[in-house]
């Protein structure tokens, strides 16, 4: 009993001396110690202090391209939208609208978002009709000149709860091609939503399935790779990136193009597989060795992989956007640029939005940028209070066009960086608008689908 009375005093006698310690931190543990030891500290160096960690460099409009004239290809109009980034190469260049955007109609379509789930579905459009995915797993068509309801269909079994979110949609031959948060890729048939075939996965679906050669192409939450039949849905090969305990809300469709898939993995892995057998060409991995804070341990590659003319242009969360070449696997440029959004290729620029709300331009053969806009980051910027998510952007008839949680959406020059206009949605928006046929579709958190032409 008296060792342990002793060592009770030992400890309670250290537990004051770190308090006394504590306390006089407020006007700095050092200088208490170094005036102890007879040795004044001397005064802080005056100048800004950077954290040296992150080793993070900022991006600034290249002096060479000050009087460089940025020109970008004419619009096109393109009368559908097919698949989530709009065609398997998510490239869709400069898309045409009306003189001026007015709204035409706004309609429900479903279950929106809550506290427990999220809209990750961007909405479709093929042949005059918009396909919608809401949280529920709930397909709903409808008219895409006025937005009145063709048919719907819920796609989740009876067995199954509604606590599963996410996935997506694509068009090909007549068929609607779906993937879940529960495990399953179908295809219904797009004029009655009617169910052709159903396959069940090892793993739940975040993203949009990509459908291009007769194959449907689907990336499962534990980062595998899957090869479908479009015709029955029957399992053509596998390929598995490394597994990642954590990752970001949603997902990255593969891009393909040339006979090549391109399968972005939540650990950062970008891998490049061949179409008919699935084996790999070349891989590299988008992470940003100079950073060792905690944000860059999530190289999660959210932002659809673009295949453009040869070239790739990707993006992921830790801080590293890249071009590489689509054949040899060889990096053209990479810059320190952390995103979540598909880049925006036309002619020769690249638009691309950061995690930090900034809207870069850039040019394609090198990377180099040509302006920079930031976006409001929170809705009161004084008390930095109510974050705001943008999304986006698209470029239709010379407007770059984003979307924010807040429920407005920018207009902005894709030639000088200018703010042209604003305009104010109904609801939040985290889902990229889409365009087809010269119109411009918002879909919002609540399910709502908004029409502007």
């Amino acid at each position: 009993m008296r060792r342990f009375i002793m060592r009770f005093s030992t400890l309670r006698r250290a537990a004051a001396l770190t308090i006394v310690a504590l306390t006089l931190g407020g006007c700095g543990i050092s200088d208490y110690f170094s005036d102890w030891l007879g040795a004044k500290a001397p005064p802080p160096l005056p100048g800004e202090r950077i954290p040296v960690l992150l080793l993070r460099q900022e991006l600034e409009p290249d002096a060479r391209l000050a009087d460089v004239e940025v020109r970008l290809p004419a619009p096109q109009i393109n009368k559908d939208w097919p698949q989530a980034g709009g065609y398997p190469e998510h490239a869709m260049h400069h898309l045409a609208s009306g003189e001026g955007l007015e709204p035409r109609w706004d309609a429900r379509v479903g279950t929106g978002a809550s506290s427990d789930t999220r809209m990750t579905a961007q909405p479709i459009v093929v042949g005059g009709r918009l396909y919608t995915m809401d949280v529920t797993s709930r397909i709903t068509a409808v008219d895409a000149a006025t937005g009145k309801q063709i048919w719907q269909t819920n796609v989740m079994r009876d067995s199954e709860d509604g606590d599963a979110f996410g996935g997506g949609l694509a068009y090909a031959e007549g068929r609607v091609f779906v993937t879940t948060g529960f495990a399953q890729v179908m295809a219904l048939n797009a004029e009655d939503g009617k169910v052709l075939w159903r396959t069940d996965m090892p793993g739940p679906m975040r993203s949009a399935p990509t459908v291009a050669a007769g194959r449907v192409f689907v990336i499962t939450i534990d980062n595998q790779a899957h090869a479908l039949s479009a015709d029955d849905g029957s399992k053509l090969w596998t390929h598995t990136g490394i597994s990642e305990t954590a990752g970001l809300l949603g997902g990255a469709s593969p891009a393909v193009a040339q006979g090549i898939v391109l399968v972005p993995y939540s650990s950062g892995e970008l891998f490049a597989l061949r179409v008919e057998n699935g084996k790999s060409v070349w891989q590299d991995t988008l992470s940003n060795v100079r950073r060792i804070d905690a944000l860059s341990s999530l190289a999660d590659i959210r932002g659809k992989p673009v295949i453009d003319r040869g070239r790739i242009f990707a993006i992921s969360h830790s801080g590293s956007m890249v071009s590489i070449d689509l054949r040899t696997g060889a990096r053209a440029w990479d810059r320190e640029i952390s995103g979540v959004e598909t880049p925006w290729v036309a002619g020769n620029y690249i638009y691309v939005l950061s995690t930090d709300n900034i809207v870069f331009c850039l040019t394609r053969d090198a990377g180099r940028v040509k302006w920079i806009r930031q976006l409001p980051r929170y809705i009161d910027e004084t008390k930095k209070k109510g974050p705001v998510a943008w999304t986006g952007p698209v470029l239709v008839s010379d407007r770059l066009i984003v979307a924010g949680s807040q429920g407005k959406a920018i207009s902005i020059s894709p030639y000088t960086g200018d703010l042209l206009g604003e305009l104010t949605l109904p609801e939040g928006v985290t889902i990229a608008p889409i365009v087809a046929d010269k119109t411009l579709y918002f879909m919002t958190d609540k399910a709502r689908v908004v029409a502007l032409r």
